[in-house]
């Protein structure tokens, strides 16, 4: 520990009499918790999560002062393990980083060994974290169309398209070889859509506006929804028998109105995607296919890179809907 200081720089959100403010300021390194991994971050990426961590969300971190961060990749300076050595380059995502453990958004960060995967050959850091937590999000959604739903099946709709796990699962399955429908109330961004690899977009008021009967006419094959709400009622009412529709968001509402007829009827499934706990087995291997066959050949069009002192107005951006694709901020510069 000799080459650290006795404080690292950090993103602090803090709360005052009636509200929540961030500074860049120094922590003391005993600030953090006692863990196996202490690591150098040279990436983090903003997420919804952080966003709402950082304005005082108390359903994401229940105790200020508090660093956001849900994501981080850098080098181990310190392990209390034998599973990692100092020197070993570690992608953390998920699980509680970033929420009530002081995350990313850092120049440290302390986790246990657990919540660690070693950075795949033919992976950046950086592409790492044009990824994160919304890549890994993505690539479980997709691995769940590939499972159920040929190819030649038909069309696959994905809402909320410009958002971060939206277009990742554009790219994605565009990579490998479905015929993509992208769903975005962003008109101005069908270019940019249509570039990831969709070969539609719609207006999502043209699904809000779909007819309220309890079964549509089938268009989807399957779906990764992102927004809820409304748009995944009818999604679900509009996919084709066997269709397998994926959902992980809820920033349109977290509310269904529905009848079972698209279950029962078109046996329609409705997979939920929890990337936060998911087992680092699983996790591991598709952070190889990430790496490897899923790479999709857009990904470094995916991102914007950032300092950390300009994550404030970015994390505003976001929250007002105004950001598309992935905010990685490079801790090194």
């Amino acid at each position: 520990m000799s080459e650290i200081k006795k404080t690292f720089r950090a993103f602090r959100i803090e709360e005052t009499e009636d509200s929540f403010r961030s500074t860049i300021m120094q922590v003391p390194f005993d600030k953090l918790r006692d863990e196996e991994l202490l690591v150098r971050v040279q990436y983090s990426a903003l997420n919804y999560k952080d966003a709402l961590s950082a304005t005082g969300n108390r359903g994401v971190t229940k105790q200020y002062p508090h660093t956001p961060g849900i994501d981080a990749v850098g080098t181990v300076v310190q392990s209390n393990c034998e599973t990692y050595e100092v020197g070993d380059v570690v992608i953390v995502t998920s699980f509680d980083l970033g929420m009530n453990t002081d995350g990313g958004f850092a120049d440290y960060i302390r986790v246990p060994a657990q919540w660690a995967i070693k950075l795949p050959a033919g992976l950046s850091m950086k592409e790492s974290m044009i990824y994160g937590t919304a890549g890994l999000t993505a690539a479980m959604s997709v691995k769940k169309i590939t499972e159920s739903i040929a190819i030649s099946a038909g069309k696959i709709a994905v809402s909320g398209a410009t958002g971060g796990v939206g277009a990742l699962s554009v790219a994605l399955l565009h990579k490998l070889g479905y015929e993509v429908v992208a769903i975005s109330g962003k008109k101005s961004e069908t270019d940019y859509l249509q570039y990831l690899g969709a070969s539609q977009v719609l207006d999502r008021h043209e699904i809000e506006a779909f007819d309220k009967k309890p079964l549509l006419k089938p268009i989807f094959a399957g779906a990764v929804d992102t927004v809820g709400g409304v748009i995944l009622e009818n999604i679900i009412k509009a996919t084709k028998p066997l269709g397998v529709v994926t959902c992980c968001g809820n920033v349109a509402s977290p509310k269904l109105d529905l009848t079972v007829f698209p279950f029962i009827l078109r046996g329609i499934s409705l997979i939920g995607i929890d990337s936060q706990n998911y087992p680092v087995e699983p996790r591991a291997g598709l952070w190889q296919l990430l790496a490897s066959s899923w790479k999709p050949d857009t990904l470094a069009q995916l991102h914007q890179e950032i300092r950390l002192t300009e994550l404030q107005d970015k994390i505003t951006n976001m929250l007002q809907g105004q950001l598309k694709g992935r905010i990685v901020i490079n801790l090194s510069a």
